[in-house]
């Protein structure tokens, strides 16, 4: 099987938004996804990411990331998601994928990679320490819908 890792554009769309609906489950947290396929293309401009495609160019995983400063360290890239769908886990994608994320950030000048990963994804936590990341317990998640928008 030959997998390609490339930029995402409008077109993967559609299955992206298919792949975060997919992710939401695995999360246990479908009711959190009010994103929109629409949402998506409006926002076309600022979406970035990389896709897992097969040679029959179906997409079997998908990132999506964007770049942040942070005060500590400066320049830096947010992992917002990273997914590889079920029947192609524990193949190497996940793998490609991150790296591909790696490659962007040191191309890019940045300090650093920052993502979270659930507290109960083990097999998550074990690949991202296998990376070389640091996975640690201080810090929670803020989340504040901004209403009206």
């Amino acid at each position: 099987m030959n997998i390609i890792i490339r930029k995402t554009g409008p077109s993967d769309f559609a299955a992206i938004f298919s792949l975060i609906k997919e992710f939401s489950i695995f999360q246990k947290t479908p009711e959190k996804v009010t994103i929109t396929l629409e949402q998506m293309l409006a926002d076309a401009d600022i979406f970035q990411g990389f896709v897992a495609e097969k040679d029959n160019k179906d997409i079997i995983g998908f990132t999506t990331f964007y770049f942040a400063y942070y005060s500590w360290s400066g320049r830096g890239l947010y992992l917002d998601d990273l997914y590889v769908t079920d029947a192609y886990r524990n193949k190497g994608i996940g793998k490609m994928l991150l790296e591909k994320v790696i490659d962007l950030a040191k191309d890019s000048h940045c300090k650093k990679i920052r993502w979270q990963v659930s507290k109960w994804n083990t097999n998550g936590i074990d690949f991202y320490k296998k990376m070389d990341a640091t996975v640690d317990d201080m810090e929670a998640n803020c989340d504040l819908i901004v209403k009206g928008n």
